[in-house]
């Protein structure tokens, strides 16, 4: 009889569809919600991911055309007028803020620390615009795996449930529900994992281009 009830148990598992798709819209309400957490968190991370690959890619590339252009040009202040209005480079843009502030003076006391405090706010300026997005990236990769583990919490509390209520302990009552925890879980870390690696690396892309920005300043205070 044991076996019967087995033998059929394995049955209605095997013949049930436990397609993402089918997890899903069987799923409890609340699992549906965490689901669905977890899909926007991990839609809006690659959207991150994928700009800022795009942006260190650029930024690196105009930085070091811009330096390079720099320090052949007879003096600032020509190069200056060589700049067009729309430039988006980051060091392009702490030069031009400098360089535009530095002429709009007419004492030319303490220039050096004018000019010092002037290129670090820009710098600060444009890191911001760099560092954007950081904090997204660093919420999903520390808050997913717990927003997924509720899921699973929640899931398993539903496989008990109907093994209360059905007095049913055979896998055709447990499994679905336990596909779904498990559902949760995957999506929680599928979301995690991206976001810390790309926070991690784009933490270290960031440290490397501000000290290249550092770099271009202190060598441009020599030549005022």
């Amino acid at each position: 009889m044991e076996a019967d009830i087995t033998t059929q148990a394995v049955g209605l598992v095997s013949n049930s569809d436990f397609s993402l798709l089918n997890l899903f819209l069987k799923a409890d309400v609340v699992v549906k919600l965490v689901i669905i957490t977890l899909i926007i968190c991990s839609i809006y991370s690659w959207a991150v991911i994928i700009e800022k690959l795009r942006l260190f890619k650029k930024i690196n590339k105009s930085s070091d055309e811009f330096e390079k252009k720099f320090w052949n040009s007879k003096s600032a202040e020509s190069f200056l007028s060589t700049l067009p209005e729309n430039i988006q480079d980051p060091m392009a843009l702490v030069f031009k803020d400098a360089m535009e502030n530095l002429l709009k003076r007419k004492t030319k006391s303490d220039l050096d620390k004018k000019m010092s405090l002037m290129l670090e706010i820009g710098i600060e300026k444009e890191m911001l615009k760099i560092d954007k997005g950081f904090t997204l990236l660093a919420t999903v990769g520390s808050t997913t795996p717990f927003i997924g583990l509720f899921g699973t919490v929640w899931g398993i509390m539903n496989s008990f449930q109907s093994i209360a209520i059905s007095r049913n302990t055979s896998l055709a009552i447990v499994a679905p529900g336990i596909a779904e925890a498990l559902f949760a879980t995957a999506l929680g870390l599928l979301a995690a994992i991206p976001a810390v690696v790309a926070y991690n690396k784009f933490n270290k892309d960031s440290q490397k281009y501000f000290q290249k920005l550092d770099n271009f300043s202190k060598r441009f205070l020599t030549i005022i």
